[in-house]
């Protein structure tokens, strides 16, 4: 009874982890860690090497299951599986009918993620202030040289789902930011969206799925490589990531994608738009646009607080356990 209830914690604490990773910004491996089971997590992962390999193809299924850890796996994926199928389609009507507003809260997370990254990093010196710029510099380069659509072919699917989840476990790098940068945010919650609600078509599926495989490959390509990176070199891979993060901002201006925001306040833009085109439809209903500041500056700190909130509460329970 008291393993049943042990993993019935792993579940909460996987929900926890999957409303994180549905936000960009805030980071499922911060929650992990801030609940007590990142080190758990870590292990687990690190496990599903070469042995669990042969173990599971030489039929010892028990001995597998045993040296992957997969009841905690189990219970931890089942939770992150239901906060992610939830919170889709919320993310989903808020994209589309709010989206001042939710960038806003996105924006606001951002700059305390990266503020707290920074935060955490003592007696500067010259070689830091280069890491960072040179961060800030990749992170602008990728948001304003890359397309304003990235493929949605399978092939780029699992590479999205792959980079992703190595963000996912990293504390302070969020994974759904990551697949922002990507172009690919609002198109997997759309279909995940579709799936949740029934309207999920076969291909919606197999996307789904390629972004799994992606994901599961990723997580054990690179999962050790990330961390022998932060164990050996974390000074500079801390500055460069929350340089990243800095520069990516212009991705999440709240006012940068005119033609959604139009959209989202006139109806009839939306049927114009497949044969005006999007700067046609800017060009004729920009001047009406309702930019609401106030609601913006209202989400963008409540964003803020959020992150204040978690990294307070992650003070608080390591204070407790010393």
């Amino acid at each position: 009874m008291k393993q049943i209830f042990n993993y019935l914690m792993v579940t909460v604490k996987g929900i926890c982890m999957g409303a994180a990773d549905v936000i960009p910004g805030v980071s499922g491996g911060t929650i992990a860690f801030m609940t007590g089971i990142y080190d758990n997590l870590v292990g687990s992962i690190s496990s599903i090497n070469t042995e669990a390999v042969k173990l599971l193809f030489t039929g010892k299924l028990k001995a597998f299951w045993k040296h992957i850890n997969g009841n905690f796996l189990l219970s931890l994926i089942a939770g992150i599986l239901i906060s992610i199928l939830s919170l889709a389609k919320l993310m989903q009507y808020l994209l589309n009918f709010h989206p001042i507003q939710t960038w806003a809260f996105f924006f606001g997370l951002i700059v305390a993620s990266s503020v707290f990254i920074l935060r955490g990093i003592k007696n500067w010196k010259f070689k830091d202030i280069v890491f960072l710029i040179l961060g800030v510099v990749i992170g602008v380069a990728v948001c304003t040289l890359s397309p304003t659509e990235t493929p949605d072919g399978l092939w780029f699917i699992c590479i999205s789902g792959a980079i992703a989840i190595c963000a996912m476990i990293l504390p302070g790098i969020s994974g759904s930011f990551i697949l922002l940068i990507l172009g690919k945010y609002e198109y997997m919650m759309g279909i995940i969206a579709d799936i949740v609600s029934g309207k999920g078509e076969l291909m919606d599926f197999m996307t789904v799925l390629v972004f799994a495989v992606g994901a599961i490959i990723g997580i054990i390509a690179f999962s050790k490589f990330l961390h022998w990176l932060l164990d050996r070199y974390h000074r500079p891979t801390l500055l460069i990531l929350a340089g990243f993060i800095i520069g990516s901002l212009v991705k999440v201006w709240p006012w940068s994608n005119m033609p959604d925001i139009v959209c989202s306040q006139f109806p009839e833009a939306a049927a114009l738009m497949e044969t005006a085109g999007p700067e046609e439809v800017v060009r004729m209903f920009g001047n009406q646009i309702d930019p609401h500041i106030a609601g913006a500056v209202v989400f963008a700190l409540v964003g803020l607080l959020l992150v204040i909130g978690i990294e307070a509460a992650t003070i608080m329970i390591r204070k407790a356990r010393k």
